[in-house]
């Protein structure tokens, strides 16, 4: 089983951009299929995007597509999540999440993603 770890977010204004990344510690990260999530001060975590454990298929949330690209490199056991053109609506923790099956079971503690008007 994999461990998520989450880290990158930080502070930003709206329109820039942050990178986070996922360290997948444990066995057979290739295995995995990963997602991000978050979720904001008083409301309930939301699926942002997710990969199989090809690269290959990639989805997202409508309220991200254009601007967030979710990326993987099995070499690093590392998933990724570009976030563009950021919006103070996009601020919330994001999670990592690891998947072997139809539902995310392994999940990191999260990165706190701050965006200023």
């Amino acid at each position: 089983q994999v461990q998520p770890v989450e880290s990158g977010g930080g502070l930003v204004q709206a329109g820039e951009s942050l990178r986070l990344s996922c360290a997948a510690s444990g066995r057979a990260f290739s295995d995995y299929n990963m997602g991000w999530f978050r979720q904001a001060s008083g409301q309930e975590r939301e699926f942002v995007a997710a990969i199989d454990w090809t690269g290959d298929t990639t989805y997202y949330a409508d309220s991200v597509k254009g601007r967030f690209t979710i990326s993987r490199d099995n070499t690093k056991a590392t998933a990724y999540l570009q976030m563009d053109n950021l919006k103070p609506e996009d601020t919330a923790i994001y999670y990592c999440a690891a998947s072997r099956g139809s539902s995310f079971g392994s999940w990191g503690h999260g990165t706190q993603v701050t965006v200023s008007s």
